[in-house]
């Protein structure tokens, strides 16, 4: 018991004299004491105490030999503490600022990388999957031979296969609730984003099919023109498609 008590009490003297020493430096008002302690605390993983200190003296070391190694680390703190959207802005600023750096490639990188890290499930808005693929696309074609380029490239793909997938369940959705004109429109759109989809022929016949409905569905003074819609759908698209053989409709028309 007594052992217990004593452990617990050096734990609460050492927690409680940890944070005065933190204390300490936070409000010394010495950028040099702050810089060093802050990059300590970085190097030991220490990520939120560092952005503390990095947040009092970032102005202070603006444009002097520290500002390289000091805005780099900034960023990477937002990051490990999932501050992504932050983080992307400041890889992004550090990228800019240290045009010349040596560590610019990998600024650019994980600036997309942050935003990529905020792509969510393919049901949820996409504005960050879309700002991830235009920075990754950026980054491959001024680094088009390097180990990230490559990295790139395979969360490209992936990212594409979540739009894929989306903008699919988006014109199934409108047609299983027959709302078949953005049936149609969703269709069309995905035939024209994704053309080396796996998924063409049966969006074609189910822009086909939508088509019809659509025309089945429409006032008798709109049912012709929406009709000879139909039909040039299937014009436009082979007879030969698996799908179109298969649907009765299609080879009744």
């Amino acid at each position: 018991m007594n052992r217990i008590l004593i452990f617990t009490l050096f734990s609460a003297v050492f927690l409680l004299s940890c944070k005065s020493e933190y204390e300490t430096i936070r409000t010394s008002n010495n950028p040099e004491k702050i810089y060093k302690a802050a990059q300590k605390y970085y190097k030991e993983k220490e990520y939120e105490r560092a952005l503390g200190l990095y947040d009092l003296i970032i102005q202070y070391y603006r444009g002097r030999q520290e500002a390289e190694e000091l805005f780099l680390n900034y960023a990477y703190c937002h990051y490990y503490l999932n501050d992504f959207i932050l983080s992307s802005t400041y890889f992004k600023n550090y990228s800019s600022t240290f045009s010349n750096s040596e560590n610019r490639q990998e600024a650019e990188y994980m600036a997309a990388y942050s935003n990529y890290r905020l792509s969510p499930n393919y049901r949820l808005d996409q504005t960050y999957t879309y700002k991830a693929i235009e920075g990754f696309e950026q980054f491959i074609n001024l680094y088009p031979y390097t180990e990230r380029a490559d990295l790139a490239t395979g969360l490209l793909d992936e990212m594409r296969k979540k739009l894929d997938i989306k903008a699919f369940e988006q014109g199934m959705l409108y047609y299983k609730i027959g709302q078949y004109q953005s049936a149609i429109t969703s269709f069309q759109a995905y035939i024209n984003e994704f053309p080396e989809t796996k998924k063409m022929e049966e969006v074609r016949f189910l822009l086909i099919k939508a088509a019809m409905e659509l025309a089945e569905k429409s006032i008798y003074e709109k049912q012709k023109e929406r009709y000879e819609e139909a039909l040039q759908h299937i014009e436009t698209f082979s007879k030969k498609t698996c799908f179109l053989q298969k649907n009765e409709r299609s080879e009744r028309i």
